[in-house]
């Protein structure tokens, strides 16, 4: 197989669905760019794959800005890697979210709002022959939240390092709070079971399967929504009350990725996931992409993202009557959306061995998202009638900048 380096691949840094919705499908809307994605490294070398080795010593450093929706997310992100003692590599990363929102679900029933999250994240690998045992450790705190994660992964390769094998767990604790009720206390519990195989197909083809299931317990719905209601007696035709959700969820998803690489050092990927809860959300979502180099020291990629979803079985836009049923949401996470992502980004290798350091490498990444809701309305725009406003959509970019170091 041709060894060849792609672009390092920008970590998913992403709004946190506490601020734009409470879906955490894995096929993610990206209105959820988020932060429960676990941020083990900004980068990742596709080359030749050889026997289990641990990954390459660097340092990163990220910004990531988010635009939509007038949300503004942006914050700083720095990831240190190193190994020791020859079967260890230890990893330590810290990451912030600022948080601006007027966001509709803001600006319908509360008040424009501003953030900060933070986030601390510890790791370790260990190789023995031809199988790495990794742990991590993950802490983020803002002021209502506070989420603690406990993760551990073994991957295997077996069939002359032609097959790798994977198996992970997850777990979180989570303690939700409300701003302005000090005593307002719930807890969150969520495990996360994983299974994955990579595959050599052919000089040229690699194939990789994953599955996993989340289950979640404890207090799932924002502490701040309300759903609407017919009300006759109002002015505007409805009223709000407090959502209500299940206290219990399980998830299932299931993807293939393949990528191909060409004859001159580029290469094309694929990727389809589909997703299924006990909420009644079915997901699916289809991507490609193109990578190609210039040169030794310049690599350019494209993609484009397609997803789809439909609504959560206690989801409305509008309820017939006030505790109209025993769950009632109004989420647009949860409501039936798609969205559509056009992916640029571009990779430039501007050191080659200074002092300590075995190179370097500049990244930028821009995402333009178009979000399309097909039963969530937007209450901005009244007609005089509860119910018949016109639906809601919104834009929105993410840009990605970060440096690597090697050493």
């Amino acid at each position: 197989m041709p060894a060849v380096r792609l672009a390092p691949v920008a970590v998913v840094v992403a709004v946190t669905s506490r601020y734009l919705g409470s879906n955490r499908s894995v096929v993610r809307p990206c209105a959820a760019f988020a932060v429960a994605v676990a941020i083990a490294g900004f980068g990742l070398d596709i080359a030749a794959v050889e026997a289990a080795v641990l990954p390459e010593d660097r340092a990163d450093v990220l910004y990531h800005s988010y635009d939509g929706d007038n949300v503004t997310i942006s914050g700083p992100s720095v990831l240190v890697r190193k190994s020791f003692a020859t079967n260890f590599s230890a990893s330590a990363n810290y990451y912030v979210d600022k948080v601006s929102s007027a966001s509709i679900d803001v600006v319908t029933t509360a008040s424009p709002y501003t953030e900060e999250r933070t986030q601390y994240s510890f790791g370790l690998d260990y190789l023995r022959d031809s199988w790495i045992l990794s742990v991590g450790l993950t802490q983020s705190e803002e002021r209502d939240y506070l989420a603690n994660n406990f993760s551990i992964g073994i991957s295997q390769d077996v069939f002359g390092d032609l097959t790798t094998i994977s198996l992970g767990y997850s777990l979180g604790r989570d303690e939700v709070g409300r701003r302005g009720d000090p005593l307002f206390a719930e807890d969150v519990e969520r495990q996360q079971y994983r299974l994955g195989l990579s595959q050599i197909l052919t000089q040229n083809l690699l194939l990789g399967l994953s599955f996993e299931t989340i289950t979640d317990e404890g207090f799932l719905n924002n502490p701040y929504r309300s759903v609407r209601f017919v009300d006759t007696d109002s002015a505007l035709g409805y009223s709000f009350e407090p959502e209500i959700y299940p206290r219990t969820r399980t998830s299932d998803a299931a993807s293939m990725r393949m990528r191909y690489y060409l004859p001159y050092r580029a290469a094309l990927h694929g990727e389809y996931r589909a997703y299924r809860d006990t909420w009644k959300i079915n997901a699916s979502s289809f991507e490609i992409g193109y990578t190609h180099p210039v040169q030794d020291t310049l690599i350019l990629d494209a993609k484009v993202r397609q997803y789809s979803q439909d609504r959560a079985d206690f989801y409305a836009d509008l309820f017939p009557a006030s505790q109209f049923q025993n769950f009632m949401a109004r989420d647009k996470e949860l409501s039936t959306f798609s969205s559509t992502t056009l992916h640029f980004g571009a990779s430039y290798e501007f050191l080659d061995t200074w002092r300590f350091v075995e190179r370097g490498s500049v990244s930028i990444s821009l995402d333009f998202i178009q979000f399309d809701y097909e039963d969530f309305r937007d209450l901005r725009e009244p007609t005089g009638v509860a119910g018949q406003e016109p639906f809601f959509n919104f834009d929105a970019t993410v840009l990605q900048f970060f440096v690597s170091f090697w050493f």
